[in-house]
Order: C-alpha cells, then structure tokens, then sequence
C-alpha cells in the first residue's frame, strides 16, 4: 500500500515536469495532453489536491527557471550573497502560486465528478478563464493555452476564435479524452471519441488561420528596427549610452535613405525623459520612461515613447499597465518606501488601453510582461488597431525566455489576426504575419537592424470580436447541464 502511494506522488511529479517541458519553447501539444492525464485522475485518487500542488509546482518549476538568469544581481544594488537565494525565492514564490490553484481546480474536480462530460467542460472552460482573468494581474506569464506553439501551429488556430482561453480549454478536454479512455470500460469508443475530437479541433484551427488575411484594406508600414543587444547590466554605463546614440543616429540616417516609416526600440532604450540631440527625421517609437504629475507628485512610468519627424522630445506615449512584481512594482510599496527591484526605480502603471494612436494609423502596443495579456491586445485590435508592437528588454535572461516571448507573439498574432512586430535589446527582434508564422528576424544576442514591411489590416478576428464570450456560454451551457 505504501509504496502504490509513493509511486502515485511520482506519477504526479513527473507529469507536473512533463507538463512544464511541453510548454514553450518546445510547444508540443501531445506532449501537455499525457500530462494531463494523471491530472484528471488525481480528482479520484487518494492524493487528491496534495497530488495536484505537486504537479503545479513541477509544472512551473520547469516552464519558468528562466527566473534563475536573474542572478547575479549586483547590478541593481543586491549583495552578492542574496541574490542566488533571491532568485530561487521568486521562482519557489512562482511555483507554489501554481501549486495552489491546481490544487484548488483538483478539489473542484473531486466535487464534480470529472467522468462526466458536462464536469469536464465546465472544469475545462473554468481553467481557461481563469488563465485569461490571471493574465490580467501581475503574476502569470504563460499557461496551457500557449502550448500549442510553436510546434502546433494548426491547433494554435482556435485562438483566433477564442483567445488563449479557448486553447486552455481544449487541451485540458483532448487530457480529458485520453484519460477516459484509460480508464472506461468502452475504450475503443473513447478511443475513436479521442481521435475525432483531435481531428475536429485541428480542422477548425487550421480553418481559422486560413480564414485570416494576410494583405487587407490598408496600406503597409515600412519599419526599421534597432536591437542594440546593450547588456542591461551596463546599460546605464557612459560608454553604452554613447554606443547607443551612435546606433539610434545611424538607424535614424538608413532610415531615411530607405524610406523608412517608422523606426522602433526596445524597452527602455532611451531612458527617463529623453531628449535627442537633433529632431528626428522619422517617427520614431521607442521603450523609454517619462514623469506623469498625479495629486501634486511626480510618477515615474515606462512607456513607448512616440516623436514625431521634426521633433526631438516625445509629444505621444502609451504607458505600461501591468509591472512586473518586485523589479518594477513593490505590493504595498506606499506603506514601506521602497524603490523595488528596479534599476530605474518604483514605477506606477499606466491606464490599461493597449491602444497607441499615430497620424499613420493606430497600433496595439505590449511593453515586454504585457504580452501574455491576449485580451488587452485584442480590444485594442478592435478599437483599430493596424497592427501591434511588442516592445521588450529581456536581457539577462536566458534564451529560454526569449522563445517563450516568440512564441506568445505568434500567439497574440493569431488573435487578433494583426502582423506582430517584436523589438527587443538581444532579442527576439522578428515579424510574426497575421497567421503566426514569423517571416523576418534579426540574430539574437547581437546589435543589428532590420527593415520589416507590415501591412495594416483592420478585419476583426472572431476573438477581437466576441473576446471570452464563447467561453462563457460553454460554461454556463456545462453548468445547467450539470444543476439544471
């Protein structure tokens, strides 16, 4: 007895750190699908929600030690001894979050009775939702609606009809599928309910993407992007300030010699309140921060900074709503004064419009976390949104991080049904289309520029449209099948 017990919390560990490696960077589907199937049968095991903490901590333990990269973090004024300790805080603080709300859907499970169909939609869409409410707070990166890529590009499809809720949802129904027909007594049936249902859900997808257009109504945008690959630890350093203005002005010269539209930066490329030395002779968008007076005080914000040609201060912006916790937001930070984490300081968030208007043409804008907030980016398709720009500095993590952010931009693509232009400091600096397929990047880990056409498209995609909502009526649909 006691060692079946051991062997079903191994079960449950290694599905947990399977879960977490089918995540991006290697996105693939089947892989998430075996994981989940010990998860549907914790609800009726002896484990229980124990079973299901473990595998949430596995999970994230594996999908998220990029964290790790943080150290060393002398940089930023943490003594040498701290900084491993404090890194492995935030990814154990990161893996018991996960821990807590996988074992609280295990109890919900158990009190459903997940072998019946209408338990299993109404746990299913409940997860998915959950997913798209959490990305809306400071503490979720990715989840199970962004396994999918890069490695499953048809199943991705579905989230231009539903958003990376929808995805959730269906990945935990095909683990649902496999594990019935584990543990049913018609398992041929479950079997060939299994196979249709995977078929089904990579038919539709496929149908979605295909559905998408490429080339559309408006016109196209030439931009030029500059990845300085400017190391974050001495960035604020004479030297790289000066490497970076002579990058930026030569960006600037080709630009004009290329007609170029509009040139962009990654994240807080241009420091706090930035003014160039001559007036830009294109627009130019880049990652900067600036001071915003609330009630008499200053706050400091980061921001994408917009100039227009002519100018050499910026006259538009649109402020980050959603910090990253601890390195640019403090909890409680008015009740202990204290800067956080950050090299630049406490910031304040902006409003939560992803919405940057331009004479050219309105775009969506993610400044780096924000990416893994696929509904902000979609209202913001749906308000006319041409196309969207996600802005980050993910240096010095590793290149783990910058797959997981690729894979999130074909992702928010998909979506919205908008080409993606990412411009990050080492990377990943790429063209992703409206179907999700990157077109167009520039090297990793090294300074370079690339000039990327981007055509402005303004159908909306059913998710720009009806967002969560066919989520929502799955759910309702499941809940009075299940008490009504």
């Amino acid at each position: 007895m006691g060692n079946d017990r051991l062997g079903r919390w191994w079960l449950a560990l290694a599905s947990g750190l399977l879960a977490g490696l089918a995540l991006p960077p290697l996105g693939m589907p089947p892989l998430l699908w075996l994981a989940l199937v010990p998860l549907w049968a914790l609800a009726g095991s002896a484990l229980g929600a124990w079973g299901g903490a473990l595998w949430g901590a596995a999970a994230v333990l594996v999908s998220h030690r990029w964290l790790l990269g943080l150290h060393p973090l002398d940089w930023i004024g943490v003594p040498g001894p701290l900084s491993l300790p404090l890194a492995l805080l935030l990814l154990l603080l990161c893996a018991l979050a996960g821990a807590l709300l996988v074992a609280l859907w295990v109890l919900l499970a158990r009190r459903l009775d997940p072998r019946r169909f209408s338990s299993a939609l109404l746990l299913a869409a409940g997860w998915g939702l959950v997913e798209v409410l959490l990305a809306k707070g400071p503490l979720f990166w990715l989840g199970l609606g962004a396994a999918a890529l890069p490695g499953d590009r048809p199943l991705a499809g579905l989230a231009a009809l539903g958003g990376g809720g929808l995805l959730a949802a269906v990945q935990l129904l095909l683990g649902w599928c496999l594990w019935r027909c584990c543990t049913a007594p018609q398992r041929r049936r479950w079997l060939v309910v299994t196979t249709a249902a995977v078929l089904l859900s990579h038919g539709a997808g496929a149908a979605a993407l295909a559905a998408m257009p490429l080339r559309g109504e408006g016109d196209s945008e030439r931009v030029l992007v500059l990845q300085p690959a400017i190391p974050t630890r001495r960035k604020f350093q004479w030297d790289q300030q000066q490497r970076l203005q002579q990058r930026l002005a030569a960006a600037l010269a080709e630009a004009a010699q290329r007609s170029v539209d509009v040139v962009v930066l990654p994240e807080g490329a241009l420091g706090l309140e930035p003014q160039l030395p001559q007036p830009v002779p294109v627009e130019l968008i880049s990652g900067g921060f600036r001071l915003q007076e609330v009630a008499g005080e200053p706050e400091q914000r980061s921001a994408l900074l917009r100039l227009a040609p002519g100018e050499s201060r910026a006259s538009g912006w649109l402020d980050k709503h959603r910090l990253v916790p601890l390195g640019e937001w403090v909890p409680l930070a008015d009740l202990a004064r204290w800067s956080g984490l950050s090299a630049v300081g406490g910031l304040q968030p902006g409003a939560p419009s992803r919405l940057l208007q331009r004479p050219a043409g309105s775009i969506g804008g993610a400044i780096c976390y924000e990416l893994s907030d696929g509904a902000s980016l979609a209202a913001a398709a749906r308000d006319g949104a041409g196309w969207l720009l996600a802005s980050a500095n993910l240096d010095p993590y590793p290149l783990l991080l910058q797959q997981q952010f690729q894979a999130l931009a074909q992702l928010r693509a998909i979506e919205t049904g908008r080409w993606l232009v990412s411009a990050a400091n080492t990377g990943p600096s790429l063209l992703v289309n409206s179907r999700g397929l990157p077109v167009a990047s520039l090297p990793s880990g090294r300074a370079a520029t690339g000039v990327f056409t981007v055509p402005r498209l303004q159908t909306p995609s059913p998710y720009d449209r009806w967002g969560e909502l066919p989520l929502l009526l799955v759910l309702v649909g499941a809940a009075w099948r299940r008490w009504g």
